[in-house]
């Protein structure tokens, strides 16, 4: 074999090891959620694919899979478990099923408006809480996003916490906000929320706890006609990855993931912020009715939730704490 064969063969095999070692690195991730496409957190799924593609040089690419395609939260945090799904962005709501610590996050009127909710959920104070997720559901913790502060939308008139009574409340399906609507006499009910507009029209349920921004876009004032703002509650969100797929990550990808999905989650998060007070002026302007409500109006509800969670949810002292110097500064 001539010199120049030889240096030929050894630069043919050369470039054959490196692209298979590419071919191993490279993956094609699967991040799956509930929200439907026009959804914020959708779209910010669809970024973050787009940026990490472009910043691993094309190497990683992410497929999402929203509106609940691949099934609701519990069947798609099992998934995670096995490594069948890589990412997911998850309402706490099935984390706190598994780990009841985070259902702290949800405690009635643990902050006042979207700006204190927004700091808590940067403060160190959540942060700490993402530790508990590797031991308890088998995913990595990422960052937090949200969606807006809650309120109540009813097909019939809601001046208060009494009117609430006797309806059937469409919630997200967890522990923390059924015990809060209970409390207040309704009869909740967890339904999808692509399901949500639908069951307005059809009279499935009577009310439903949500944001100004579903309400907006997905348009649910047109089939409930009746807003109470209470501000009553936060709503986390949480981006993962699977604990299996972690282990397989390169530093380097690792790396790469985190800060490219934290960007994300947090951008989701100012943009609530930002478009919370217009959001509120719109539905104003709309022809619906609208009335208003305070901490002290769910007094006894809130008393009856602090009986229920402030042993299963040890964190909340913590999350107090963190709320009282965000309100000091």
């Amino acid at each position: 074999m001539t010199r120049f064969k030889r240096l030929l063969l050894s630069a043919t095999t050369t470039a054959a090891l490196v692209a298979a070692s590419m071919a191993v690195d490279a993956r094609d991730f699967r991040l799956g959620l509930i929200t439907p496409p026009p959804h914020i957190w959708t779209q910010a799924a669809n970024n973050f694919a787009e940026e990490l593609n472009k910043k691993s040089g094309g190497e990683h690419t992410v497929s999402v899979f929203p509106a609940r395609q691949l099934g609701n939260e519990a069947q798609m945090v099992q998934q995670l478990q096995t490594g069948a799904l890589d990412m997911a962005f998850l309402t706490i709501a099935e984390i706190s099923n598994r780990v009841p610590d985070f259902g702290a996050l949800y405690a009635p009127y643990l902050v006042e408006d979207i700006d204190q909710a927004a700091a808590l959920l940067r403060s160190d104070a959540a942060t700490d809480l993402l530790n508990k997720l590797p031991g308890g559901v088998g995913v990595v913790g990422v960052g937090y996003g949200m969606a807006g502060m809650r309120q109540v939308l009813s097909r019939e008139a809601v001046q208060g916490p009494a009117d609430i009574a006797g309806k059937k409340l469409r919630i997200t399906p967890f522990e923390p906000i059924r015990d809060f609507y209970t409390a207040l006499g309704a009869a909740p009910t967890p339904l999808p929320l692509p399901g949500v507009y639908d069951a307005l029209a059809n009279g499935q349920v009577d009310a439903i706890d949500m944001d100004f921004d579903s309400i907006l876009v997905l348009k649910f004032y047109e089939r409930a006609d009746n807003l109470l703002i209470s501000n009553h509650m936060m709503f986390p969100m949480v981006g993962v990855v699977s604990g299996r797929v972690w282990k397989q990550l390169s530093d380097a990808d690792k790396s790469l993931i985190q800060t490219t999905m934290k960007a994300q989650l947090d951008d989701v998060i100012s943009r609530f912020q930002a478009q919370e007070k217009d959001q509120e002026q719109q539905l104003r302007q709309l022809n619906i009715n609208i009335s208003e409500a305070d901490r002290g109006q769910f007094a006894d509800a809130i008393e009856s939730w602090e009986g229920i969670w402030s042993k299963k949810a040890p964190s909340l002292v913590n999350l107090r704490k963190a709320v009282t110097e965000i309100k000091g500064n």
